[in-house]
């Protein structure tokens, strides 16, 4: 479908307010959850390691799931996504509030909620593409502080909402909330579809046209009919037999038309299968082609040794940055500091803060004068570095300040796109992004859990942000390392192979 050029404003500005608050509703409670971890671990009294995976999942499992959340929004339109999930998420919030055990958390806070996180993000994210071009930056950046605004009012509503309500009240009532991205699913008005449309072309012609496969038409439709022939003839034998009996008068009146319609119907009948059995066979080639391009591609991606490393560093940093988030709070609790010290949830600092990192190191990356592989590099060690810091804080103030640290240094989540894109290229980002964010939401699945591992073996959080902190690290300079432009010195001394040339076709899809 031809959809018409990207207002770049307009109705657009409505899009990106409601995509705010749809990133703000669904992703408020799953990036608190630091909040409710606590509550958990003294309800159902299970381990740290097993409670985390609850929090874990409702991040991790949107990312990985990514594939299936793009095409979801590619064939059904992002309004229908974006209604649906609305009572995906509201629903898994308030099916939580009756959970009998942490099992039953793993499905109706992690998963059901996790998915459908996923699902309005690419949602938001589609949607704003589509209606701006030149000012596209400016308000996928606007829409993506959603989350992090929603991760500081949220840390805070839901304290609030358990003092008075319970944990299960401050479930309901956070699934209730969530009902108003239903209103603004019903506010994403599709961009319209072209005033003069192209005229309908039949079925053979779109076949044609689409694939590219007709020059041998002709020969591989005689040797099907050829090969037709002999089960066709097989058939006619059947045939005249079962008509020897009693419909031999029958067939001597009609005689004359059935030698009339004999000699027409097979052709038809033949060539028609002929067709199928033709289409179908280039269709199986076509789609082993596809895949063989993109085995191809993938492997070329991995040849690019900045990407393997960035594949790599974005690995261990959802292993080692992720946890922080969810489990601040208990770091807290474990420190024994008091209550009443507490003037803001550390969440919270963690969310406004993450805010400003974003747009901060996206004003960064703008400029010519920076690298921006060279500024992620220095968010991943310097991050590294504040993680090892957690176990030296004992008091509320030297946990504030690393929070503040960590979150903003989090917000290098909006320079990683321009990070990708100058390793791989523009063409190639859709195909590097969709295997970096898979691992990413792997990462994100894994690090809370093992984090809280750690704490029920040691019973202490020192050396769960000690691995942390080396994760991040080890990331950090593994990437740095592959970046020094002493690697390309050194291979420009090496005699250059023949270069290969490889033939990448790409189908455009929305």
């Amino acid at each position: 479908m031809e959809f018409k050029k990207s207002p770049d404003g307009g109705w657009g500005w409505v899009i990106v307010l409601v995509s705010f608050f749809t990133q703000f509703l669904c992703y408020g409670s799953p990036l608190a959850v630091g909040v409710l971890y606590v509550e958990w671990l003294d309800v159902f009294g299970e381990g740290k390691g097993k409670t985390a995976w609850v929090g874990s999942l409702a991040s991790g499992v949107g990312l990985l799931a990514s594939p299936v959340c793009s095409l979801c929004v590619s064939s059904f339109g992002a309004r229908s996504v974006t209604i649906f999930s609305g009572f995906m998420v509201a629903g898994g919030l308030m099916l939580s509030s009756f959970a009998p055990n942490i099992y039953f958390l793993l499905f109706s806070y992690g998963i059901v909620v996790g998915l459908g996180c996923g699902l309005l993000y690419t949602a938001t994210v589609t949607i704003t593409c589509q209606y701006f071009d030149s000012r596209r930056g400016l308000a996928l950046g606007l829409i993506s502080t959603g989350s992090s605004v929603g991760l500081f009012i949220y840390a805070a509503l839901q304290r609030m909402l358990i003092e008075f309500y319970g944990l299960d009240g401050c479930l309901l009532i956070v699934g209730a909330l969530a009902l108003n991205i239903l209103a603004c699913g019903s506010l994403m008005r599709p961009l319209q579809a072209s005033d003069c449309p192209l005229p309908e072309k039949t079925a053979l012609e779109n076949v044609a046209e689409t694939y590219s496969i007709y020059s041998e038409k002709e020969k591989n439709l005689e040797e099907n009919i050829h090969i037709l022939e002999k089960s066709y003839s097989s058939e006619e034998k059947c045939k005249g037999t079962l008509a020897n009996g009693d419909w031999k008068q029958d067939n001597l009146l009609h005689k004359n038309s059935t030698s009339m319609t004999h000699t027409k119907e097979p052709e038809t009948y033949k060539k028609k299968v002929a067709e199928q059995t033709y289409f179908c066979k280039q269709l199986a080639k076509r789609k082993w082609q596809l895949y063989k391009n993109y085995c191809g591609e993938t492997v070329s991606l991995f040849k690019n040794k900045v990407f393997s490393a960035l594949f790599i560093a974005i690995f261990l940093f959802d292993i080692g940055g992720f946890p922080p988030s969810l489990l601040m709070e208990d770091v807290a609790r474990s420190s024994n500091v008091k209550e009443e010290e507490f003037f803001m949830p550390l969440i919270s600092i963690i969310g406004i803060m993450t805010a400003v990192g974003k747009l901060l190191l996206g004003i960064l990356a703008d400029f010519k004068w920076i690298n921006t592989l060279y500024l992620y590099v220095a968010t991943l060690i310097i991050m590294g570095l504040a993680l090892c810091a957690i176990p030296f804080a004992k008091s509320y103030v030297t946990l504030a300040i690393l929070s503040a640290i960590l979150g903003f240094l989090t917000g290098n989540w909006s320079i990683f796109p321009y990070v990708t894109t100058n390793t791989v290229g523009i063409e190639k980002l859709a195909h590097a992004y969709g295997i970096l964010m898979f691992f990413a939401g792997l990462g994100n699945s894994l690090g809370p859990p093992i984090v809280g591992w750690f704490y029920d073996w040691t019973q202490t959080y020192d050396i769960a942000f000690y691995f942390s902190g080396f994760c991040v690290l080890l990331g950090g300079f593994i990437l740095l390392l592959a970046a020094l432009p002493s690697w390309d010195t050194c291979n420009n001394k090496l005699p250059k192979p023949t270069p290969t040339t490889f033939l990448y076709k790409v189908a455009s899809n929305v």
